[in-house]
């Protein structure tokens, strides 16, 4: 299988950032975060609850051919454990946490909502509240019930406004506790894969969407995982439906909750980033003007010749999907984020993929020296999220993938934090990088 996630597909990188990230601590001065900051940590339903038999994806790991490498199985418990994963934020000082809420659980079947699932995650809002962290919801992080991927997903005329409908109940239900609430996550993704992925990797993303199809007797199985796309424009349209009228529901339940959604996006870099951005995040960057924040999720930067993708130079220092540790990367991507929409930027999303965690230890105050700098200069950040509280469930990897500040045991689900995650939560305490 190609070494590639939906997280690393718009990263191509040029330089080593072994090399960058000791000058960078060295030569910056240590400063103080905005009062009120948010310090957090991510995850998402479908990487960490476990069982999530409902869910689109659950079926696209478990048909035959599929590209999953495996199952999600019980994943990090976190369905259950959710007070655990509570108290590793509040114990390592941080003040917020992302996390998302599962369609698959909420909707089951077209039109039926299970209250008592609205009440889980209304508990792990007031959880959230009674240790004194900022809940930051996903209304939806990629999964949806299998019925709806069935029914086309994203690819059928009616999915925003059955997306606007899940919004409006779950809100009902949930807004009073809410933080900040994003509708989708890394929508502009979508539409852009057949470009940027292996033909192999599409191919066989196809033949598991067919056995899917079969398995559910549908001919139009299309989940939110899905990587080929037959109509990119209607598809990136649709998406952009869904998100307006998803966060019109979420802000006609509430009016003072700030609404937006996150966006994946790398460092461009080099005579061909302005092309690029254009095509990457240009209907995006347009879209949400006027939202109450963006959601940025940066890991690392992309340099772009004229001819395409440059590659990374000999020596580089690469994460484990070979893309490069470069902690500049952020406080660039807000930047341009902000000048190209006026938004407020809420970092959602940042981290590493190592199994070494003393380049994730390395790399946080390495990047957050570089994002103080841009705080400084005037761009409105609300707070940082770090990817992720857990090593958790990597999609079409399985559990090979490393991003966590805590590792866990699958058998016994004990986390364990390393060090990366007092190198986080030190800085969070202090507000001061």
């Amino acid at each position: 299988m190609p070494d590639i996630t939906r997280r690393t597909i718009l990263a191509t990188t040029a330089a080593g950032a072994a090399a960058l990230a000791a000058p960078a601590i060295a030569r910056t001065a240590r400063g103080t975060f905005p009062q009120g900051f948010l310090w957090g940590a991510s995850t998402a339903g479908h990487q960490v609850e476990g069982n999530n038999t409902n869910s689109d994806c659950w079926l696209m790991e478990h048909v035959k051919p599929t590209i999953f490498a495996e199952p999600s199985g019980d994943a990090c418990n976190s369905f259950v454990l959710w007070e655990t994963d509570l108290d590793l934020v509040k114990d390592m000082g941080l003040n917020a946490y992302r996390f998302s809420l599962e369609w698959a659980r909420i909707e089951p079947a077209p039109g039926q909502f299970s209250v008592a699932m609205l009440d889980h995650y209304k508990r792990i809002i007031e959880g959230c509240h009674a240790r004194g962290i900022t809940p930051v919801i996903t209304f939806n992080h990629y999964t949806m019930p299998i019925w709806r991927a069935a029914g086309g997903g994203w690819n059928d005329p009616d999915m925003p406004a059955l997306f606007a409908r899940f919004c409006d109940r779950a809100a009902r239900h949930l807004a009073d506790g809410m933080g900040y609430a994003a509708t989708l996550n890394e929508p502009n993704l979508a539409g852009l894969l057949g470009e940027l992925l292996p033909a192999s990797l599409l191919d066989g993303d196809r033949a598991m969407a067919q056995a899917c199809g079969k398995a559910t007797g549908s001919g139009k199985f299309y989940g939110g995982l899905s990587l080929h796309v037959d109509d990119p424009v209607g598809l990136t349209t649709r998406l952009i439906a869904g998100h307006k009228q998803g966060r019109a529901a979420i802000k006609a339940v509430r009016g003072d909750l700030p609404v937006g959604v996150t966006l994946a996006m790398v460092d461009d870099q080099g005579p061909g980033a302005e092309k690029m951005r254009a095509k990457l995040y240009g209907r995006w960057l347009e879209a949400v003007k006027g939202d109450d924040f963006l959601g940025v999720q940066n890991y690392s930067r992309t340099i772009w010749g004229e001819q395409g993708k440059l590659p990374v130079p000999a020596g580089a220092q690469t994460n484990m999907m070979g893309d490069e540790v470069y902690p500049p990367s952020l406080a660039n991507t807000v930047s341009y984020a902000h000048a190209a929409t006026g938004c407020p930027i809420l970092v959602t999303e940042h981290g590493v993929s190592c199994t070494d965690d003393s380049i994730r230890a390395a790399f946080i105050p390495a990047a957050l020296q570089e994002l103080k700098k841009t705080i400084d200069e005037g761009v409105p950040v609300k707070g940082y999220m770090h990817w992720s509280l857990i090593d958790n469930f990597e999609w079409i990897f399985g559990y090979r993938i490393k991003f966590g500040l805590h590792s866990f045991d699958p058998i016994t689900f004990k986390r364990t934090a390393k060090p990366s995650a007092s190198v986080l939560g030190k800085i969070a305490r202090t507000n001061t990088v």
